[in-house]
């Protein structure tokens, strides 16, 4: 089944190459105190996934202000990873990118598929006590939005109701 909105995510423990080409282990949990945003995507040297990357890593100093942090997991390894930012055109990240080549992550979050061996394009919003607010999965061909990923994060913040289509700088819902 996976991990659902409403619940806190356990310790995680995986190895992720971090900005500056380095490997470290990584414990989704030491992200407490802090907004995360967990993304999953299927392949390294595929077609939509540079297009998701690059969107969150061209957004990423918009999380930074906003308070949060942004993580990507894929089944690839670390090692896989290295090679598609270094030699195979995608460039310097600058998050952390996880290597769950045993799938727990993407398991535990209930986006793998298990006969391909690879996860769904899920992308969770988690709050500062480690507490999931949004969970989005597209199946493989469909591409996710980074600017809806801003927004919800931000309708997240305000600790209020929020409208459809509400955006940032908007009034929340009075009751």
């Amino acid at each position: 089944m996976g991990l659902r909105v409403s619940d806190t995510i356990p310790p995680l423990k995986a190895q992720a190459l971090v900005p500056g080409g380095k490997f470290e282990d990584l414990d989704l949990t030491r992200y407490r105190g802090k907004w995360l945003v967990v993304f999953f995507y299927p392949l390294d040297f595929t077609f939509v996934c540079p297009t998701e990357i690059r969107g969150f890593n061209q957004h990423y100093e918009e999380f930074k202000r906003l308070g949060a942090e942004v993580v990507a997991v894929s089944t690839d390894s670390v090692f896989s990873h290295k090679a598609w930012c270094e030699q195979g055109g995608l460039g310097p990240i600058k998050f952390p990118m996880i290597g769950d080549t045993n799938h727990a992550i993407s398991e535990g979050f209930g986006v793998l598929l298990p006969e391909k061996g690879i996860a769904l394009r899920g992308t969770f919003i988690i709050d500062p006590n480690g507490v999931i607010k949004s969970a989005v999965v597209n199946d493989l061909p469909v591409g996710r939005s980074v600017d809806e990923t801003l927004r919800t994060l931000q309708a997240f913040q305000t600790g209020k109701l929020t409208a459809c289509e509400w955006k940032p700088g908007q009034e929340p819902i009075k009751v």
